[in-house]
């Protein structure tokens, strides 16, 4: 006979991570700050009027519903953008070449990006969010080789029933060079 605990460890070794996704990009870890080169890649993203958080958005299901009709493999992270509700889906390698826009959702190719990114753990809320964004502005603060380039994102790593206390999520600042190289 399994035990309590053989049970709960087996119901959530999936939720864990034991199926292993295709990443866009490296994760930055809790407890870290870096300047990190995300690679270009092909975007499927939804967007609604108003702030990222506040209420149901309906973003994730909107792009779920997107791949699961493309056939599209799911991906890690799932990255939005908190100040305008915008979510994004990454294809992976194996994701069909001629997705198109519908239903609320557009196909886009983002370019290489750099970005300052601070990994965390915990609930994807806007107090946390907000709070590692803060300390990722002190540090940045602190690195006089770079500068601020747009608006801060978040980068999701878990699914939605992974308790919050074990999730692990970035929140990223482009950034480019505070002093332009000459031309060559």
């Amino acid at each position: 006979m399994k035990t309590w605990t053989g049970l709960l460890a087996a119901a959530a070794l999936p939720a864990l991570g034991a199926h292993a996704y295709e990443q866009a990009y490296d994760r930055t870890e809790p407890g870290v700050f870096e300047i990190k080169t995300i690679p270009a890649v092909r975007a499927m993203t939804a967007t609604r009027e108003g702030p990222y958080f506040g209420g149901e958005n309906g973003l994730f299901r909107r792009l779920f519903r997107y791949i699961q009709a493309n056939d599209v493999a799911m991906t890690t992270p799932v990255e939005t953008e908190t100040r305008t509700a915008t979510m994004r889906f990454f294809a992976g390698a194996d994701a069909p070449a001629g997705l198109t826009a519908t239903n609320g959702v557009t196909v886009e190719v983002l370019g290489e990006r750099r970005v300052a990114a601070a990994g965390a753990r915990g609930s994807y809320s806007e107090e946390n969010v907000t709070q590692t964004e803060r300390e990722l502005r002190a540090w940045l603060a602190k690195q006089p080789g770079w500068v601020e380039d747009g608006p801060p994102r978040a980068a999701y790593w878990n699914g939605p029933f992974l308790p919050g206390f074990f999730k692990k999520y970035e929140v990223h600042i482009p950034v480019r060079p505070a002093t332009p190289s000459p031309p060559p």
